[in-house]
Formats: structure tokens, C-alpha cells, sequence
């Protein structure tokens, strides 16, 4: 049971250094990618799927862990939940502005850029933050 258990904390933290690769990859494009129509065609076959599916990895072994724990909360979990329900609430956020984007503006995309970067650095930061915690104590 102990070797589950470590192989599930060792899985949890491989999804953690995801979402943050996820994010770096997400900012490198925002700031690469100069065509809006191009953009939302990558974030919606690409990056989309790709964030919420290392979400989703680390919200699975998250909760298997905490099943392996009997439900037993500490202040590091009650953390994690907090954290994880903010950057969902900021990725929806990021997302349904850019859905609501015009096309036919010309510097809608230029106006998008400094929100969308302001979103994944916050999101960047708390993840962080949130492993280096889990890694460290």
C-alpha cells in the first residue's frame, strides 16, 4: 500500500511540473503568435486540451490520494483545492475572452494580449508557489 501511495505522490508531482510547462507553453504562443484567427485555431485544437487534461491529472491523482487518506484534510490539501478551483475560475476566464474576440477588430488582439499574460503569470506564479510547497514541506 505504501508503494501506491509514493507512486501516486510521485505522479501528482509529474502533473504539477506539467501544468507548469502547460503555462509556459501557453505564454510562449500568446506572445509568438501575432494572427488572432491563428490563435484561437491553436488554443482550440492544441492548448485547450492539452490544459485541461494535465488539470485534469492532477486533479484525478489529487483525489486518489485523498481517497488512499481517508479523506483526511490538512492545511496543505485545503490549499491545493483553493488554488486549483482559482485557476480554473482564471482559465475559464481567459478563455471565454478570448471566444468573445473579435475577428474583424483590428487591435482586439493586442488589447487580449496583456490580460491573457497577466492571467498566466498569476496562474504561473500560484502553481509554483503551490509545488515548490509540496515539494519542500
Amino acid at each position: 500500500m505504501n508503494e501506491m501511495y509514493n507512486m501516486g505522490l510521485s505522479l501528482h508531482s509529474i502533473g504539477g511540473v506539467a501544468v507548469l510547462a502547460v503555462i509556459i507553453l501557453n505564454l510562449y504562443f500568446l506572445i509568438s503568435v501575432n494572427d488572432l484567427k491563428k490563435y484561437k485555431r491553436l488554443n482550440s485544437i492544441v492548448l485547450w486540451p492539452l490544459t485541461f487534461s494535465t488539470l485534469g491529472l492532477v486533479l484525478f491523482t489529487g483525489t486518489i490520494m485523498m481517497a488512499a487518506k481517508h479523506l483526511d484534510f490538512n492545511f496543505a490539501n485545503i490549499i491545493m483545492i483553493i488554488i486549483s478551483i482559482i485557476y480554473i475560475a482564471l482559465e475559464v476566464k481567459r478563455i471565454k475572452s478570448l471566444k468573445y474576440l473579435s475577428d474583424t477588430k483590428e487591435h482586439a488582439f493586442n488589447a487580449y494580449k496583456p490580460i491573457a499574460r497577466t492571467i498566466l503569470q498569476v496562474e504561473f506564479v500560484m502553481i509554483l508557489l503551490l509545488s515548490l510547497a509540496m515539494w519542500y514541506l
